[in-house]
C-alpha cells in the first residue's frame, strides 16, 4: 500500500512542524502556487498566525507528542499532506515517530536514523570517499583537542572541547549525570580540525536527475563565537560550547567549487547505494577547508538545514541554476509541483 493511496494531488498541502525553517518553506510552497499547513504548539501559536498568509491550515496541538495520534493523522491525510521534515522535526517528535507517521514525507526518511546516530553518519561519509575527521574512543590516549558530540540534531548543543584523556573522561560524565545522553555508545569523539567552518547545501533531484549546489553558511554559535571579544586572561576561563543560535552567509573561492561538487555527488551516490532509492531534494555536508585548501566533513543533515534562512531570495548559487529567486523552500515545492505534474510523486516521497 502506498502513502499516496486516497490522496487527491490536486489539493496537496505542504506540511511541517512550525519552527527551525517552516517560514521558508511555507513561502517557497506559496510561490510555487501550492497549499500550506503547520502543525504548531499551543503555545507558539500566536507567533505562527502572524503569518497567515503563508499558512492555509493551523493543526494546534499541545505537545509534539501528539504528531502520531490518530486525530493529528486524521487531519494530515484529509489536507493531502506532504511532510518536509528538517531539524525541530527530528529533534522534537522523536525517531519513532518520523519512522512510523503513515504520511507521505519529502526526502529519504531513513536516513533521517542514520542522522540522529554519530558514528552511522560517520561510516555513511566514509563509504562515499568523503574525507572526516580521525575519531577516538573514550579510553584512547588523548594528547590534542578533540570535539566531544552528541546524538541527534541539538544544533550542537551539549557539544564540548577537550584537549586531554582527563577533560574528556571529565566531561562525558558530566553529560551522562545530567541525563542528556543515557549510554556512552551515542557520544562521538573526533579530532578537532583547525581551518575555516563552511556548511555546503545541496539539492538533489530525482526529477532532473543532478545535484545543485544552492547556497553556504557558517554557524553563529553561543558561546564559542563570542569569546572572540574577550580578552585571552578572562576567555581562558570559559568553557566553550557550540549552541547554534543563527547563520551568517558565505561565498567560496570559485577553485574550491569542484571539490564541494564532488564531495555532495559522491553522497547522493553512497546514499543510493545503502540506502535506496538514495536521497531526495536537501542536505548538507558540515564542513572545515583546512589553510592547504582541502576539504573535510565532519558531520551532515540529511535534510533541510536552518542556514538555508540566510537566502529567502536565493543566493549567489542558486541564480547560476535557475536565474530566478530560489529560496531551499521553493525549491523543494518546486520538485513536488513538478512531480505532480508527471506524475512522478510517488519518487520524491518515503
Amino acid at each position: 500500500m502506498s502513502l499516496l493511496d486516497g490522496y487527491d494531488l490536486r489539493d496537496i498541502h505542504i506540511t511541517t512542524i512550525c519552527s527551525h525553517t517552516s517560514l521558508q518553506i511555507f513561502h517557497g510552497a506559496k510561490l510555487e502556487g501550492l497549499k500550506t499547513a503547520g502543525i504548531v504548539e499551543v503555545s507558539r501559536k500566536w507567533f505562527y498566525e502572524l503569518f497567515r498568509n503563508l499558512i492555509d491550515e493551523l493543526i494546534v496541538v499541545n505537545s509534539w507528542s501528539e504528531l502520531c495520534s490518530i486525530e493529528v493523522i486524521r487531519k494530515l491525510r484529509k489536507l493531502n499532506a506532504v511532510l518536509i521534515p528538517h531539524g525541530s522535526f527530528v529533534e522534537y517528535v522523536g525517531l519513532k515517530c518520523c519512522n512510523e507517521l503513515p504520511i507521505p514525507m519529502f526526502g529519504l526518511r531513513s536516513l533521517l536514523s542514520v542522522e540522529a546516530n554519530q558514528h552511522r553518519k560517520m561510516e555513511l561519509l566514509m563509504r562515499a570517499g568523503i574525507p572526516v575527521p580521525k575519531s577516538y574512543g573514550l579510553n584512547d590516549e588523548i594528547d590534542k583537542a578533540v570535539i566531544v558530540k552528541l546524538p541527534g540534531a541539538k544544533g550542537g548543543r551539549g557539544y564540548f572541547i577537550a584537549n586531554n584523556s582527563a577533560e574528556l573522561l571529565r566531561g562525558v560524565n558530566n553529560i551522562i549525570r545530567s541525563g542528556i545522553v543515557s549510554d556512552t555508545d551515542d557520544i562521538l569523539v573526533q579530532e578537532y580540525v583547525i581551518g575555516a567552518p563552511a556548511y555546503f547545501h545541496y539539492f538533489y533531484s530525482p526529477i532532473l536527475d543532478r545535484v545543485e549546489l544552492l547556497g553556504m553558511d557558517i554557524r553563529y554559535e553561543s558561546n564559542v563565537d563570542g569569546l572572540r571579544r574577550l580578552p585571552n586572561a578572562l576567555a581562558s576561563e570559559v568553557t566553550p560550547t557550540f549552541n547554534v543560535v543563527g547563520n551568517q552567509p558565505l561565498v567560496l573561492r570559485e577553485s574550491l567549487l569542484p571539490t564541494v561538487m564532488e564531495y555532495g555527488i559522491k553522497f547522493v551516490m553512497e546514499t543510493k547505494k545503502s540506502l535506496p532509492p538514495g536521497i531526495i531534494g536537501p542536505y548538507c555536508l558540515e564542513s572545515i577547508i583546512k589553510d592547504d585548501g582541502s576539504i573535510v566533513v565532519f558531520e551532515f543533515s540529511g535534510r533541510i538545514v536552518a542556514g538555508t534562512n540566510l537566502y529567502i531570495d536565493g543566493s549567489p548559487y542558486s541564480w547560476l541554476y535557475w536565474n530566478e529567486p530560489m529560496s531551499m523552500g521553493r525549491r523543494i515545492a518546486r520538485e513536488i509541483r513538478v512531480a505532480i505534474e508527471l506524475g512522478r510523486l510517488s519518487e520524491v516521497v518515503t
